[in-house]
Order: structure tokens, then sequence, then C-alpha cells
């Protein structure tokens, strides 16, 4: 079993579009029973110094200690920022990189993170010479103790496979958005599955609403007394992914956690790995 695996959480607590909300979401996320959290240096869609803060409150209260938790954030190309960069942008890569580590280190009070995510390729086709750059930063953060495991999201398989073909460290997280209609990324995932990387999924709620209203998810959710996100949930841990949720809402976040309990059968996956594609 790899490395990942053996250190992979059970769920993540995304903090993406949460803004001021974010300090009070998180402590609310760890309440309720969350111990692993995602987030990034990417003031545009994420506030990580909140979720620092949200980590700070958990920790004065004793709910938690940084031993109890999961920690994930990424690094993001300047394309994918605002003006309130984490780096200066007239770096090289590779101090960006650094920068940009040494900041999420400091806005979650913390000497290490648990996964450092590449947030998405330079380009959408190719691995590039950019990429290469960038991820051999991210090694370097990983050996010096900075991150645990390294990850990568919004990624293709094609990305992956000339990865492997340039005999180049592949990811211990990969983290999508995956579509049913897209048979749940299931090409990327089978890859995952065959170099051990773990498939962290992520908007499998919101970007797949037309399958939560699909009549076998009701009879499913019926026959478990359970939600129909909750069997959306099971689903995603019986064909290996690591579950992400977002949720501003306290009983959703009790009900995303509690779907863990439920055991589908072989037949029900199957049904709903073919609903949609």
């Amino acid at each position: 079993m790899s490395e990942a695996r053996l250190r992979a959480p059970e769920f993540l607590y995304g903090t993406a579009w949460k803004e001021d909300r974010t300090p009070a979401l998180v402590a609310l996320a760890l309440r309720v029973g969350f111990r692993a959290i995602d987030t990034a240096n990417q003031r545009r869609h994420y506030f990580e110094a909140g979720v620092g803060q949200g980590l700070a409150e958990a920790y004065r209260t004793g709910l938690v200690t940084r031993a109890d938790l999961f920690l994930q954030t990424k690094f993001t190309y300047q394309r994918g920022q605002d003006h309130r960069l984490p780096y200066d942008p007239g770096a090289s890569l590779s101090d960006q990189v650094a920068q940009s580590m040494a900041s999420s280190l400091e806005h979650l009070a913390t000497d290490h993170v648990d996964s450092y995510v590449l947030h998405g390729p330079s380009s959408n086709y190719d691995w590039t010479e950019d990429d290469a750059e960038v991820w051999e930063a991210m090694r370097k953060e990983r050996d010096a103790g900075r991150t645990r495991l390294l990850g990568m999201s919004n990624v293709s398989l094609r990305h992956l496979q000339q990865m492997a073909a340039d005999s180049t460290e592949l990811p211990a997280f990969v983290q999508n958005r995956c579509y049913a209609r897209l048979g749940w990324d299931r090409a990327l995932r089978l890859f995952c599955i065959e170099h051990t990387s773990v498939y962290q999924e992520f908007s499998l709620l919101t970007a797949n609403q037309e399958v939560l209203r699909h009549p076998p998810i009701a009879s499913l959710a019926a026959t478990a007394n359970a939600m129909p996100t909750q069997i959306i949930f099971a689903f995603a841990r019986a064909i290996g992914m690591l579950p992400l949720t977002g949720t501003s809402n306290a009983e959703h976040m009790r009900q995303d956690l509690a779907s863990r309990e439920i055991a589908l059968s072989a037949e029900a996956v199957q049904a709903i790995e073919t609903i949609a594609g």
C-alpha cells in the first residue's frame, strides 16, 4: 500500500469561496468531526489566513491539536491568481513555490502541511518545462519536511501519462472535478489505482445535480434510510475516491460524515458507475 493511502484521511472539508465566513466554517467543520482541511494560497478563491484563524480557535479550545489534522494547501500559478499574490511575480518559479509555501505555513501557523498540491498545470494539454520546474521545487519542499506528500489538481490523464513517460515522480493525490456524464473520470481514476495515487474529487454534488434526482439513487437512499447525497459519497468511497465537501450547513456536514457508515452492494456501485457514462 502506498504512503498516500496510509496517510489519506476519510473526508476532506473544502474551504473555497467562503471569504469572511472561512474561520467560523472551519471551526464548525472541526466541531462536527472533520479532521482534514483543503485550502490553497490563492486569495482569488480561498481565504487561507482565515483557515488558520479557524484552526487557531479549535486549538485554543482544546478541540483538536495539529497532530489530529490533515492539512492540504496548493501552489497556484500567477494566471490563476488575482492581484493578491503570495509571492514575487518577478521571482523564478522555483522561488515562487518556496515563497508560497512559506506564506501558507505562516497562514496556517504550522511548520508543515500534510499535502502540497499543484493547483493545475500551466497548460491544459501538455506537461511543460514550467510544470517540471514547479514540481521539482515542490519536491524540494517535501524533502525539506515542509510537506509530507505532493498532489496535483485540475489535471488530465495526458498530463499524468506524460509525467510517467518521462519517469517523473507521480503525485500521491490527484484532485479533479468529477462528472457522472464523463464516467466519473474513470480513465484517470484507473490510472491512479494503477499507480497507487489517491483520487480526490471536488464538486461531486454540485457537478452532478441531475444524478441526485435519478430514480435508482432515490431508491438506494430510501432503502438505506439515507439522503441521495449520502449515497453519492458512499459510492465515491466504494470506487476509491477520497471525498471532499464544501458545505456551509452544519446538518449537511453531519450527513456527509455519516455517509461513511453506508456500505453499498457491488450491484449498486455498478449501477451508479454506469448511470450517466
